[in-house]
């Protein structure tokens, strides 16, 4: 399962790059969010990977490829499915950045969350432009 989501965000591109690379943030626009622990490699580049654990869930997270604001390549894996995600952004103005993120699903384990997967793959979209508004709301507001 693939999918592709996006908002406009009323900033600069260095802004909101910036807040995006900063983990510290998380916790103001993803909801549930309590910590982010690198594991190995250096926070933020290629190879590191870190730990990110939720009030309902936790991640391992490997960073594929940074190279920001061009793209962003992680991996994300938790013992019911298996994503990956891509960021790009790209100026719009001097004052506006389009946020864009492929999701790209590639192993879901588990009898309910393949289940899930088939019946509502709405409900992993919509989580994600959740977290993209949040996001907008959060960098447009500092």
């Amino acid at each position: 399962m693939t999918f592709t989501c996006s908002v406009e965000i009323n900033a600069d591109i260095a802004k909101v790059q910036s807040i995006f690379l900063d983990s510290s943030t998380l916790k103001y626009y993803q909801d549930g969010f309590k910590s982010k622990t690198l594991i190995s490699g250096i926070e933020g580049t290629k190879g590191a990977k870190s730990k990110l654990v939720y009030e309902k869930l936790e991640l391992i997270e490997t960073i594929l490829n940074s190279d920001l604001p061009d793209s962003f390549l992680g991996l994300y894996e938790h013992k019911h499915m298996t994503n990956t995600m891509k960021v790009s952004f790209s100026s719009i103005t001097d004052t506006k950045t389009l946020y864009t993120t492929e999701i790209e699903y590639t192993k879901f384990n588990g009898f309910l969350i393949k289940l899930m997967a088939k019946l509502f793959p709405n409900m992993f979209k919509k989580q994600v432009e959740k977290w993209l508004h949040q996001f907008k709301e959060y960098v447009e507001n500092i």
